[in-house]
């Protein structure tokens, strides 16, 4: 009966493994296919579908317990993802974010315990000033992570790119469709410039408990 105890071999995941890579020479990680095409059009439908049934509201700066909404600061609009009651589109990308949890917490003793992430809409005209993901209150969140959901025909020139500043030079992110950026959230200041057209992502945190 001993052999029902035995440990789950650990098996490699080259793609985790960039990323843990990625992060630890430079801080961030840049990947285009964590989701596939298909995963991300459903995601898109997905995020459409909580928009049409006007589940969004405007964005705010600070936590729950700081919230103000500042139109100067930010524009976007969200939609916070509940894992318990997500459709199945948002169970999908919950697992492959619970793999690449656990993987870190194996690999890495990151001690991430808890997530949290939202569906983000940037109408025509809105940004994000350049700011940093912690709180002075709260200082639980390690990794950021960005997942773009803009159209197949998403061009460079509808603006909204992520900028990364960095100590010796600030890294440019166009939001193509699928493309995923992972970063510290504590050291890695940030800023979405202005959109010239609708913009779609899902944005979230990777937390110690």
């Amino acid at each position: 009966m001993s052999h029902l105890f035995e440990a789950i071999p650990f098996v490699k995941n080259e793609l985790y493994e960039k990323i843990i890579t990625d992060i630890g020479a430079q801080k961030f990680c840049i990947i285009d296919d964590f989701f596939t095409s298909d995963e991300v059009v459903k995601l898109r439908e997905s995020l459409m579908i909580r928009f049409e049934e006007d589940a969004f509201r405007k964005s705010a700066i600070g936590n729950k317990t700081n919230e103000v909404i500042k139109q100067a600061v930010r524009g976007d609009l969200i939609f916070w993802i509940d894992e318990q009651i997500g459709n199945a589109a948002e169970q999908l990308f919950f697992k492959k974010i619970n793999d690449l949890k656990d993987y870190l917490n194996r690999t890495c003793f990151m001690g991430i315990g808890h997530k949290e992430f939202h569906y983000a809409i940037y109408p025509k005209g809105t940004f994000y000033k350049r700011h940093l993901d912690t709180f002075q209150n709260d200082d639980r969140r390690k990794l950021s992570f960005v997942c773009y959901l803009n159209s197949e025909n998403w061009q460079a020139e509808n603006g909204g790119e992520l900028v990364l500043y960095l100590d010796k030079e600030d890294k440019f992110i166009y939001p193509f469709p699928g493309k995923v950026v992972i970063f510290e959230s504590q050291i890695i200041e940030h800023e979405v410039k202005p959109v010239n057209t609708q913009r779609l992502s899902i944005t979230g945190w990777l937390k110690t408990h």
